[in-house]
């Protein structure tokens, strides 16, 4: 229910995003990229559009370039593939707002521990699996603790373990009200 009233208050702002992505670079407005769910259940997840149309096959090129410490997420601060435009929806994070639908059908969750692309999964330790055991979310507690300034995965994991084994409404709403101040002063996303 938060999810479609999000998609009906968000409505002009996601119209107005899609016709600048639309009118500012060549390719679609959204961008839908398997990502690891549920009980390892592969799904799409909804994004704008930040990266230049062949993003994917350009990343097999950049991960010489990949800032993460362990190399299982695919970071890079100066990334040469984001447009102009994408540059800002990442940093806004209103690149993540189309998960709202992820939400609506029950794939994802508002809250829970990010879903991740088959390329960063395929690159887990097995205790990374547990993350799994609950519906992933839009934002989580890895999110507001540092989203790209963690030095390996390994402490992103952590943190939902310890989301899952604490979980409660209240740690839901506090994480939310959490990520709304770090979105607003566009803290630690790239």
């Amino acid at each position: 229910m938060a999810a479609l009233g999000g998609l009906l208050v968000l409505a002009p702002l996601l119209i107005g995003v899609a016709i600048t992505i639309k009118a500012t670079s060549p390719g679609a407005v959204f961008y839908r990229q398997e990502r690891v769910g549920l009980h390892g259940k592969v799904f799409l997840m909804w994004k704008f559009r930040t990266m230049v149309a062949n993003a994917a096959l350009l990343q097999a090129d950049l991960e010489a370039h990949n800032e993460s410490k362990d190399g299982i997420l695919f970071k890079i601060k100066e990334d040469p593939r984001r447009t102009q435009i994408g540059s800002f929806l990442r940093r806004t994070s209103i690149d993540e707002l189309p998960q709202l639908i992820n939400v609506l059908v029950g794939q994802m969750s508002l809250v829970g521990p990010r879903p991740l692309p088959i390329r960063d999964v395929e690159r887990f330790n097995s205790w990374h699996h547990i993350r799994h055991q609950v519906v992933p979310g839009i934002t989580g507690l890895w999110q507001i603790s540092g989203r790209s300034h963690l030095d390996d995965f390994d402490q992103a994991a952590r943190l939902d373990l310890y989301y899952i084994d604490n979980w409660t409404l209240n740690l839901d709403f506090e994480i939310l009200v959490e990520t709304l101040r770090i979105v607003l002063f566009a803290k630690g996303a790239y």
